[in-house]
């Protein structure tokens, strides 16, 4: 494989010509040719735009294939691809351009108007536009423009993207991917989840996260397989085209939703090979549920913005319920403890850290914040905390700042979370600590009750009884109509927090 991430997609697709590469359900299509030569297109304009090698591309647009061709574009004239959320406001837009000074800031056609206007405050020298349906000035730009068909010389710690991590405490952080790190990563993908050219991925996530653009489309490119591009996850849609399908990506709410659904069936899933669940822990009775419902387990998975992809469970062999499976190929984890650092032994929680190709070099402008996460010895600490189970498998029990300690004990919310999620009436829950008086922080359970279903508090907190120790039961229970969630399903729980601060004060 090559250091250059956009050499080594190049070869994969030149071998596969005029073989599909991006379809919509529109009827708009791009073979593996077809993309290599817009791509050029797109270079072209990038540097006649004054995009040069290092420069960041920053892109806020709505789900398309030619954002798939841009991205490859500013691989191929050595940029920085920056991906942003479509979600974020103006003021969120101009504290990413001011700290990644882009060379190009490329936004939605309706939000050209504003995007100047932050461009011209920021210091952002040039603004295109790019719609869904193939349109937009830089659509416009690269139809006249002179094809480059070079590609710029990038080394394997070159940077090939900056991610910004979602920033639910302090400033978002740039974390910045070089050519190896997501290159190996694609490439190990490829192999430990048996891709092919035959392959067809459903592809119903966005694209300005790890999940979306570098595992599904990095992988795609990686094994030379195919797209079938969908502008958000509609269950009518993936049952519609799962018999055409090979491959789903998705996170636990697509499957939630799916295993709700009557149509969900071995017939309408037998053409399906894989399908793989990542971004937020999947409940063990959704993973048994889709598995009664169709013979698939599913595949789930662990990453993150700085490392991509670190843990799978195993194409062939048990895919553990509640479990992210082993490190991949290439990947090394310790597990150590909060107070000593230590690692710990098996079956024993502490904090997960991992090392390897696919770790990041650190984050952007940021050399403070990196010193404290990336370790002198190459050890990225992910902020999760995990343990390994009697079968090698790593289970993931919470984030460290999700750490509940109520009068002196360690309370691991997930733990709680799944006892709760055992009753009937329970669609789902979160646990989170609020501060208190006596305990410091009080253990408290945010339940989500099953459509038609009622209960009370005071069944909650019987539940719990003989199950759990009495410092890790929830000194209050309340109900809400739906758990808040960022746009790729994990739960908020700084938002609950933030809802019901005061409980016990």
């Amino acid at each position: 494989m090559s250091h250059n991430l956009f050499e080594t997609f190049a070869e994969r697709m030149q071998s596969r010509g005029d073989a599909d590469f991006i379809t919509t359900r529109e009827g708009r299509h791009y073979s593996h040719a077809d993309a290599l030569t817009e791509s050029a297109r797109l270079a072209g304009t990038l540097t006649a735009l004054g995009v040069s090698p290092g420069d960041r591309v920053a892109v806020q647009v709505d789900k398309s294939p030619e954002a798939i061709l841009l991205y490859l574009a500013t691989l191929r004239v050595g940029g920085v691809y920056l991906p942003l959320n479509t979600g974020y406001t103006g003021d969120e837009i101009r504290y990413f351009l001011g700290d990644a000074e882009p060379a190009l800031f490329v936004c939605r056609p309706a939000a050209l108007d504003e995007a100047r206007a932050i461009a011209a405050e920021t210091g952002c020298p040039a603004v295109e536009t790019l719609g869904s349906a193939a349109d937009g000035s830089l659509m416009d730009k690269a139809a006249a423009a002179t094809p480059r068909e070079d590609v710029v010389a990038r080394e394997a710690d070159d940077l090939a993207a900056i991610l910004y991590t979602s920033g639910t405490t302090g400033r978002s952080k740039g974390a910045m991917l070089t050519h190896r790190n997501l290159g190996s990563n694609a490439e190990t993908l490829a192999k430990a989840w048996h891709f092919s050219a035959e392959d067809r991925l459903i592809h119903a996530l966005p694209i300005f996260h790890t999940h979306g653009l570098f595992v599904a489309c990095n992988v795609t490119l990686m094994a030379g397989s195919s797209m079938l591009f969908l502008p958000k996850f509609d269950a009518d849609v993936i049952f519609e085209e799962m018999p055409r399908g090979t491959v789903l990506m998705g996170v636990p709410t697509f499957y939630t939703r799916l295993v709700a659904d009557a149509r969900l069936t071995p017939e309408v899933t037998a053409n399906m090979r894989l399908f793989v669940s990542g971004s937020a822990p999947l409940t063990a009775e959704t993973h048994e549920a889709f598995e009664q419902k169709t013979g698939h387990a599913i595949l789930e998975r662990y990453g993150m913005t700085e490392t991509n992809m670190n843990l799978s469970n195993p194409y062939d062999g048990a895919r553990r319920a509640g479990t992210v499976g082993m490190p991949l190929p290439g990947v090394e984890i310790r597990i150590t403890d909060l107070e000593t650092g230590e690692v710990v032994s098996q079956g024993e929680i502490g904090m997960l850290q991992v090392r390897g190709p696919n770790v990041f070099i650190g984050y952007w402008r940021m050399p403070e914040k990196t010193r404290e996460e990336l370790l002198e010895d190459g050890f990225f600490i992910t902020g999760d905390l995990a343990m390994v189970d009697e079968h090698g498998y790593v289970q993931i029990v919470g984030r460290d700042k999700d750490l509940v300690i109520s009068g002196g004990y360690n309370v691991y919310p997930k733990e709680i979370e799944q006892v709760i999620d055992e009753l009937d009436a329970v669609q789902e829950s979160a646990v989170i600590g609020l501060p208190h008086p006596d305990f410091g922080e009080g253990v408290t359970a945010v339940v989500v009750c099953q459509p038609g279903a009622e209960l009370e508090e005071a069944q909650v907190i019987d539940h719990l009884q003989g199950r759990l120790a009495k410092y890790k039961q929830p000194k209050r229970v309340f109900f809400v109509d739906s758990l808040p969630r960022n746009t790729m399903g994990k739960v908020q729980k700084n938002e609950l927090r933030k809802r019901f601060d005061g409980t016990y004060r």
